[in-house]
């Protein structure tokens, strides 16, 4: 029985991985949660798994779990070095990523050096930091395993194949809500309309990324360090069914493709199982009920994220860490009503455009870096909005 620990239990990838615990408790037992403001539902995991150790992000919500688990047989922490705890928890085999943004970075960093294997769901991490981590992971002798649906499916196409054989890799993405809406109604675009994803159940932040393809971005400069290749081996295909979840082409001209139905449950108990596979309860593919499949490239036009993702791994760095500061400041501003869905990638690219890169030696450095990002892109946000959400 492999033991596990989720941080991020509370998030959708969380729950879909306590969902497949719980359908093989004989496989699975849960040591470690970790969580965020959802005390509620976070209790009601902890009264179902009783982990050993429960940490919450922030330590001042301590009182009030505490509150909602009279009695129970937990250990309760939180702030940083509860993170940090949980990560790095007795007989934990494999420690879950799934915190969203830089907030992740420190707890993973801890989980590595304690010799955990990493199911990778937090992308922030490797865009911010890819090579001190991927150093960290060869030196402490561990394996990251990838828990992206795109990453997954190339992992999965490469396995049993040489590196040196790899002409490029190809990530599929939906296009979002609004892969096919005239330009000029972009302008026009809402909270709501941004968060209607065609194929996907998925998280508030992660989904306006999907809209504006910032996320297709973040798995390119994810996809350079997990698999050791250069940009310019690494393309992005628009695919609207979310069937092929990503392709390898080989240098005999043969692509080696992953197919599924679009339910994050399948990759992220590939990655919890691997060698071996489990059942997941996610219906069956049947290519026969299928219409087509169709694939285009993307219009940068449409979607600048992407191009500003590929900017920031060419000039790589510090520039990364804070292109993703300022795309999560960006995105929480759309959200909260301050700035258009245009001015996402405005605020992004102006944010990059007053950063200059340098050499980061560490994750201290990494945080710094994104601080800079978050403190320039809210300085620049007042200026977007005081010239008009609309605008």
């Amino acid at each position: 029985m492999k033991q596990i620990a989720i941080l991020g239990s509370t998030g959708s990838i969380g729950v879909s991985t306590l969902e497949i615990a719980a359908a093989h408790p004989d496989k699975f037992r849960v040591t470690a949660l970790s969580a965020g403001r959802n005390l509620e539902l976070f209790a009601q995991q902890i009264r179902q798994f009783n982990p050993a150790i429960a940490a919450v992000a922030d330590a001042a919500d301590i009182p009030r779990l505490k509150e909602l688990l009279p009695g129970h047989p937990v250990e309760i922490t939180g702030g940083v070095e509860g993170l940090c705890a949980a990560a790095t928890a007795s007989g934990v085999e494999m420690v879950v990523a799934a915190i969203v943004g830089a907030a992740g970075l420190v707890p993973t960093a801890a989980a590595i050096r304690a010799g955990k294997d990493i199911a990778l769901a937090n992308k922030e991490i490797l865009v911010t930091a890819g090579h001190l981590f991927m150093d960290l992971v060869a030196q402490h002798k561990v394996r990251l395993y990838p828990v992206d649906s795109e990453h997954s499916a190339v992992f999965q196409s490469i396995e049993g194949h040489r590196s040196d054989d790899i002409v490029r890799i190809i990530l599929t993405a939906s296009g979002g809500p609004f892969r096919e809406t005239p330009l000029e109604k972009l302008r026009e675009v809402t909270i709501q309309d941004a968060l209607n994803h065609p194929n996907w159940s998925m998280g508030r932040k992660i989904t306006i990324d999907s809209a504006t393809m910032m996320n297709k971005g973040l798995e390119v400069i994810e996809a350079r360090w997990l698999f050791d290749v250069p940009a310019d081996k690494i393309s992005v295909n628009i695919h609207p069914q979310s069937i092929i979840h990503s392709m390898v082409e080989y240098i005999d001209g043969c692509v080696i493709a992953q197919l599924g139905t679009p339910d994050m449950k399948a990759p992220i108990a590939y990655a919890l199982s691997y060698p071996q596979r489990v059942s997941t309860g996610v219906p069956p593919l049947d290519l026969t009920e299928l219409s087509g499949l169709t694939f285009f490239k993307p219009d940068l036009e449409r979607f600048p994220c992407l191009g500003l993702a590929y900017r920031a791994l060419a000039e790589g760095e510090s520039m990364p860490a804070v292109m993703n500061a300022a795309n999560e400041v960006a995105v929480d501003a759309f959200l909260a009503g301050r700035i258009s869905y245009l001015q996402i990638a405005r605020l992004i690219e102006s944010t990059m455009d007053a950063h200059r890169a340098h050499a980061l030696a560490s994750i201290d450095e990494v945080l710094e870096a994104d601080e800079w990002g978050r403190r320039t892109a809210a300085e620049l946000c007042v200026g977007l909005s005081a010239a008009g959400a609309l605008s």
